[in-house]
């Protein structure tokens, strides 16, 4: 167990011999159980820090979208204070671990960082994975003191976590339900291994749910045997939606209901049950057709492609530049006509320098497939509107609800992606925030009417 951080070390010999200087000397406690990997992140984590030019004005803040204070952090990093960086993470993130491993950080904190502007950004993505996960370890505390109301949780994705956690902070009795088997949601059942390991997820469970006292019931789906009403005759005052959007995109075109046709957001939620064969098609070229791409070249898919509508990919450049790098293909201006039992048939498209894009005539071409996977976004189910009076939703059936999450029934509170739609996580996680507290000030003033004298 690290007792501070960090001495930099040069060599593994009898002895490891520190040879730079900070204005503070780090210790190690037990220096013989560190490994070698352990080591040379601190040094890599030390190493980005320092070159931290501590802006008065921090574009990587501003560039972040829950704000994540990343001067004050690295600061109390460099001064050996790392449970108090950890801490202030942690506060200001709940899925500050999630985050610093699947944020577009090349267009948030990373992108703003001045140093980018002639060389390379500070990599905050290293330094606050680094202070949160090994902080994490040190995170035991149990459930805050109960104030005895309780608050339903409808999905657990970074949304419903965010929601749990402050809640249960403020000692509400928080239970969460959830139509999988396991937490997480598009976190877990979206995002693959490689890109946020299973294990940092288990490890959020047990120190933000298990030893808080949030109770999760798991395969339960709200809409079904149990609705919004029962929940509120039960006594939970408030109830937070965050179901998601798992209703994948279709194309609507001829060829989309053959057997060897999936869904991108269906096939990432367990890629094992499928067998593509070698050659694979991949219609779509945003952040979810990366994962899918990706992931099935690791599972042995020997030929892949990603036919993008527009000339660039609607993709991060970060992720884009893996897929390449993994060995999948691009083509460019293609728009699918019709998927056959031999591949799919596109038609070239032209695009003028306002992105509008038009038909070429004739250029129907058949390009050969074993498999064909169309990740084109994905919308919200229904479930719970449907089965829930006074509860609306727009025309792409999304939840309406204001800024502070406030639905059109009063009680019912909603955000991430099953209000704004598919968007990235740490913006999930900032608008929840905000709804958390608007939940908290309605359940407080429940109260007060409650104990109000006649």
């Amino acid at each position: 167990m690290l007792l501070r951080l960090c001495i930099f070390y040069h060599s593994y010999q009898n002895q490891i011999h520190a040879i730079m200087h900070w204005q503070q000397i780090f210790f190690y406690d037990k220096i013989e159980k560190t490994s070698r990997k352990e080591i040379n992140m601190a040094l890599h984590v030390m190493d980005e820090a320092s070159r931290c030019l501590g802006c008065k004005v921090p574009q990587c803040q501003k560039g972040c979208p829950i704000s994540t204070p990343i001067p004050q952090v690295i600061r109390l990093l460099k001064e050996g204070k790392l449970d108090e960086a950890g801490r202030m993470l942690f506060e200001n993130n709940p899925l500050t671990t999630v985050c610093s491993l699947v944020c577009n950080h090349e267009n948030q904190c990373e992108g703003h960082c001045v140093l980018g502007r002639k060389g390379a950004p500070v990599h905050f993505s290293t330094i606050e994975s680094y202070i949160s996960t090994t902080y994490a370890n040190k995170m035991t505390k149990g459930p805050a003191p109960s104030n005895g109301i309780r608050a339903a949780i409808v999905g657990s994705g970074p949304a419903g976590l965010t929601i749990a956690v402050i809640l249960a902070r403020y000692g509400y009795d928080v239970t969460i339900f959830e139509g999988k088997d396991q937490i997480g949601g598009v976190l877990r059942y979206g995002i693959p291994e490689f890109r946020l390991p299973k294990s940092v997820l288990d490890d959020f469970k047990y120190r933000h749910l298990d030893l808080k006292g949030i109770k999760f019931r798991p395969n339960t789906h709200i809409g079904g045997a149990i609705g919004i009403d029962d929940l509120f005759r039960d006594g939970y005052k408030a109830i937070f939606v965050g179901t998601g959007v798992w209703k994948p995109n279709a194309l609507h075109i001829k060829g989309e209901t053959l057997g060897h046709v999936h869904f991108g957001i269906n096939y990432l939620n367990n890629p094992d049950s499928y067998c593509l064969g070698e050659r694979v098609i991949v219609i779509g070229a945003g952040n979810a057709a990366m994962d899918v791409a990706r992931t099935a070249i690791r599972k042995g898919v020997r030929y892949l492609t990603c036919f993008s509508i527009t000339k660039k990919v609607a993709a991060s450049h970060h992720e884009f530049s893996y897929a390449q790098l993994e060995g999948v293909q691009f083509e460019y201006n293609k728009a699918p006509v019709e998927i056959t039992d031999e591949g799919v048939i596109f038609k070239d498209m032209a695009e003028d320098e306002e992105g509008r894009l038009t038909e070429i005539p004739g250029s129907e071409t058949l390009y050969p497939a074993d498999s064909v996977i169309i990740s084109i976004s994905q919308g919200p189910q229904n479930r719970i509107v449907n089965t829930t009076e006074g509860l609306a939703a727009d025309a792409k059936g999304l939840l309406v609800a204001d800024e502070t999450g406030h639905t059109t029934r009063p009680g019912i509170f909603a955000s991430g992606d099953v209000v704004n739609g598919a968007r990235t996580v740490v913006e999930a996680v900032a608008h929840s925030k905000i709804v958390a507290e608007s939940m908290h000030q309605y359940m407080q003033s429940l109260k007060q009417t409650e104990e109000a004298p006649d």
